[in-house]
């Protein structure tokens, strides 16, 4: 396997194949990696210590369904951008904070929550309250199309894809809405926010439960789509440093169909129909700046009754979906995520 920095060929195969199947055992992954049990767990030991890949519990699609997700984005004085993003970084209900490029908005949070109460009291309460904020807009997503736990690295060619089976299942199993959640489910949720890998035994320990019973509720929590898993990785590592989100505005009755051509331009992380006057957002990383007039060209082509009202370009994820990260990327801490 080539080097790629100081990431080889295998350790993005391993990201892109924990990707599909994130809570395989190292045995059930080896054969389609051409490499030993061994030799997989060695690799994310190493890639997880140095923040260069991990994986962990996000909210599943019956979250965006039956509670709410929030994109806010705040204004603030020039000298206080950096400051008051790892201030909000350090608040619970941010769950992905976003440097971005002056011109509109300097910040792009996340704000998952369990009702749009919760992202009231958020924003009015704690927010808006800040030294240095000077003002805050708040989008609610009516329909989240696609999140970043779709989105695959695109390392493992056709035949590795089909020797894993192709489980590459995001969606929930039947069970229509997200379960109730008790002390345990709750526990259980905050250690696989901080690490999703954890095997049973080693959670019903921590929980102080037994083994059948993680078993148990992990089942019901991922067949109603509570909880889905995500892996990420370092940004750096990935060929696409450039983020964009566009903002745009399109006609109610055409959102429900542009999503899947949005969807299917290189590099989509996010699309979603939200609240306010542009009705559809959607994030892709990119290759290069030049990315983004490409983007564009190609939704007005495809996409004639879409008008892209703005464009909020990256500079810096300070953190995402509660994991802090530094100047390069690369996972530095965990706050989890305890919007459920």
């Amino acid at each position: 396997m080539k080097e790629s920095g100081s990431v080889s060929e295998l350790d993005l195969a391993l990201v892109h194949a924990l990707q599909i199947r994130p809570r395989a055992a190292w045995s059930d992954l080896a054969p389609s990696l051409g490499v030993t049990a061994v030799t997989l767990a060695r690799r994310w030991e190493r890639l997880t210590e140095e923040g260069l890949a991990w994986l962990s519990a996000v909210p599943g699609p019956a979250f965006s369904r039956s509670r709410c997700t929030a994109f806010v984005l705040v204004s603030c004085r020039p000298a206080a951008r950096e400051r008051l993003a790892a201030r909000i970084a350090g608040l619970d209900e941010a769950a992905t904070v976003e440097l971005t490029a002056p011109g509109g908005a300097d910040l792009l949070l996340d704000v998952p929550a369990p009702d749009v109460a919760g992202v009231h009291r958020f924003v009015e309460e704690r927010l808006a309250l800040l030294p240095g904020v000077t003002g805050v807009e708040c989008l609610f997503a009516t329909s989240l199309y696609t999140e970043g736990s779709r989105w695959r690295l695109g390392s493992l060619d056709s035949a590795q894809l089909s020797a894993l089976g192709r489980a590459d299942r995001t969606d929930s199993d039947g069970e229509p809405s997200t379960a109730a959640l008790g002390e345990v489910d709750r526990a259980l949720l905050d250690a696989l926010a901080r690490d999703g890998r954890l095997g049973l035994a080693a959670l019903a320990e921590r929980l102080g439960t037994s083994a059948a019973t993680v078993r148990r509720r992990l089942g019901r929590l991922t067949r109603s789509g509570t909880v889905a898993f995500r892996c990420d990785t370092a940004r750096s590592l990935t060929g696409l440093p450039v983020s964009v989100t566009f903002r745009g505005r399109a006609p109610v009755r055409e959102v429900n169909g542009l999503h899947r051509t949005l969807a299917t331009l290189p590099g989509c992380r996010l699309v979603a129909a939200v609240t306010g006057g542009a009705n559809v957002l959607a994030t892709y990383w990119l290759p290069g700046i030049g990315g983004v007039q490409h983007h564009e060209t190609a939704m007005s082509a495809r996409l004639p009754s879409l008008d892209v009202t703005d464009r909020l370009v990256g500079v810096r994820t300070v953190k995402r979906m509660g994991h802090l990260l530094d100047a390069d990327g690369r996972r530095t801490a965990t706050l989890p995520i305890r919007c459920w």
